[in-house]
């Protein structure tokens, strides 16, 4: 049973992981949003293609209010939401799993 526990906890790292690159493609994608950078730019282009996927269903739901595009805040609230719960829980499990209790 301990290896299905070191299982779950290599997977909350690697989710962690994936859940902060996560939040700086979205952080960055608001800094970006506040400037006027090239679109050809390769490091641009790979931030909104990154970024792309996470905020569009949020932006399709979430209207703009005032002109201001809330789905990069949602996105992180969700991130952190995800990032707390999913990874701690799976932490947990696996620590009960690796003690053998």
């Amino acid at each position: 049973m301990f290896v299905l526990g070191y299982f779950l906890q290599a997977l909350a790292m690697v989710l962690s992981a994936l859940f902060t690159a996560a939040t700086v493609v979205v952080i960055a994608r608001a800094v970006l949003s506040w400037v006027s950078p090239d679109p050809y730019n390769p490091i641009v282009r790979v931030i909104n293609q990154c970024s792309e996927p996470l905020l569009f269903p949020i932006r399709k739901r979430v209207p703009y209010i005032g002109g201001i595009d809330l789905s990069p805040i949602i996105v992180l609230l969700l991130i952190m939401f995800l990032d707390n719960f999913v990874v701690a829980t799976l932490q947990r499990i696996a620590l009960i799993m690796i003690q053998g209790g």
